[in-house]
């Protein structure tokens, strides 16, 4: 069978190339060739970056006689292309044909590497790029569901008010008095960090009674007509972002979940999601839940105990984020840090997700390090401060150097005070579910877990400064999440020491 040609030249494969040992890529392989052999769907969790696993699912994409579309991001895709893919070719001594693109072809038979963008654009809004019953590997499955939710966001820029002017001069008049009442509602909202505002009841009524006059004389403009569509839904998230400077806002649409929209598309092919950190059981109960997945084989790899565990380094009674005393704790053991990591020239990683503090932060320790702290920018040196939000470092950690030390500033929930966050908590509320273990805790135990991997790799150094991990129930949860681990509460100088040797 595939599965053991797959396990025999994966095997041989890795011994000659001398690559890095993960322990599980036979395994991971031969569940991989089963999957696209008997055309079932899987989930495979592995706890790793995609640079240590991606050969476990190339191989049998490579040696089976079937066809496979890998949707992965830009990123993946060019690193595939640019160093294992042919690798794994010329060892393989195969003339499958690999091809990018955002269609199918009708005589095209091999791997095609196509983006999370194009695909669900194709799967969501039926417009037959790709066919259905072709095995689908979806790489960094982690983001699915923020992917998706992109995918169904209808915005309304200035552009799309233009257009809806010029194409509707019988109702200009009407149309400028909504865009002026909106501009001065929105604007009123009181400033918030996120530059984004839930439409209050009032605003939602003036866009509303403009929809209804526009679509009783059938003179929505496309991009409208599509906008008021969805807006009927149930369940929808409607906000404001604005650009202060030019006195701009753009409106956005969203569904409050994406379960519903993408049960359907899993019957359409064999799925294989894959991902580092998708849920905390095997089976993925909450993951699946959240993207409309029924029961499918589920695998999950852990971290080894000997080669893969972090230096956690977690004090003792620290004040609590969003007290007074927190900023000036936070830099003391910042400068501390820094300082026992001065002799390796390594990058070191800040992240601090309140837009303020970030900001304060970055401006005091440039005081203190100079030109060697950068503020979310991927030109940090080997031997560079970056301070950086969750989202920036889990969108290019893997353009960065790998760190020696990562300051977790404060943990990765996500703030009740972000309109968004909120708006989709009341919805798990409107459901009578349990948001916090549904959302907000699932969310911060992916970002955690993405954040250490290239830590972990290295075994590197994490500083975990949120003192909510020691006094708040989820606390075991997050440490458990981290493991392997050693950990200590006082600041060990060896530490340091041993990443020079």
């Amino acid at each position: 069978m595939i599965e053991v040609e797959v396990h025999s030249s994966l095997r041989a494969f890795l011994k000659e190339q001398d690559i890095a040992n993960w322990p599980h890529h036979l395994t991971m392989a031969r569940l991989v060739a089963r999957t696209l052999r008997l055309g079932r769907s899987a989930l495979i969790q592995t706890g790793s970056s995609v640079g240590t696993y991606c050969f476990s699912y190339l191989m049998p994409a490579l040696m089976g006689d079937w066809s496979v579309i890998l949707v992965a991001p830009q990123a993946v895709q060019q690193r595939l292309l640019d160093k294992e893919i042919p690798i794994l070719q010329k060892w393989l001594d195969t003339n499958k044909k690999i091809k990018t693109g955002a269609r199918w072809t009708d005589d095209f038979q091999g791997l095609l590497l196509t983006t999370p963008e194009a695909w669900l654009s194709d799967r969501l809004h039926r417009q037959g790029r790709f066919p259905n019953n072709i095995p689908t590997i979806i790489d960094r499955a982690d983001d699915l569901e923020e992917w998706t939710r992109q995918q169904l966001t209808i915005s309304l820029a200035k552009s799309d008010w233009d257009e809806l002017l010029q194409t509707t001069p019988q109702q200009a008049e009407s149309i400028r008095d909504v865009r002026v009442k909106l501009t001065k509602a929105i604007f009123a909202h009181p400033q918030n960090p996120y530059e984004c505002y839930l439409l209050e009841k009032s605003e939602r009524e003036i866009l509303a009674n403009l929809c209804q006059t526009l679509a009783k004389e059938n003179l929505l403009s496309a991009k409208l007509h599509q906008f008021w569509q969805q807006w009927q839904h149930e369940e929808t998230i409607l906000w404001a972002s604005i650009d202060r400077e030019k006195g701009l806002f753009t409106l956005h649409l969203a569904p409050a979940e994406v379960a519903s929209t993408l049960s359907p598309i899993w019957q359409k092919q064999p799925i294989v999601l894959i991902g580092s950190f998708l849920d905390r059981e095997s089976s993925a109960p909450i993951y699946r839940q959240q993207l409309g997945l029924d029961e499918l084989l589920c695998l999950k790899f852990s971290p080894q105990r000997q080669n893969e565990h972090i230096q956690l380094y977690l004090p003792d009674r620290l004040p609590l984020p969003n007290t007074p005393e927190f900023q000036g704790a936070l830099l003391e053991q910042a400068y501390t840090l820094i300082a026992l990591s001065s002799n390796v020239e390594r990058l070191i990683v800040m992240l601090v997700e309140d837009v303020p503090l970030k900001a304060q932060v970055g401006t005091a320790l440039a005081a203190e390090f100079g030109s060697r702290v950068r503020v979310e920018k991927t030109d940090s040196g080997d031997n560079g401060i970056l301070i950086s939000s969750w989202s920036f470092w889990h969108l290019h950690q893997d353009e960065l150097p790998t760190p020696q030390l990562l300051i977790i500033a404060t943990l990765p929930l996500p703030s009740l005070e972000h309109p968004l966050v909120a708006s989709r908590v009341a919805y798990y509320k409107r459901q009578r579910q349990d948001w916090f273990r549904l959302y907000l805790l699932p969310t911060a135990l992916r970002a955690i877990q993405e954040a250490v991997v290239p830590l972990r790799e290295s075994q590197g150094i994490v500083a975990l400064l949120d003192y909510r991990v020691n006094c708040r129930s989820y606390g075991k949860t997050i440490l458990s999440a981290l493991e392997p681990y050693a950990r200590i509460n006082y600041l060990d100088p060896s530490w340091f020491d041993l990443m020079m040797s």
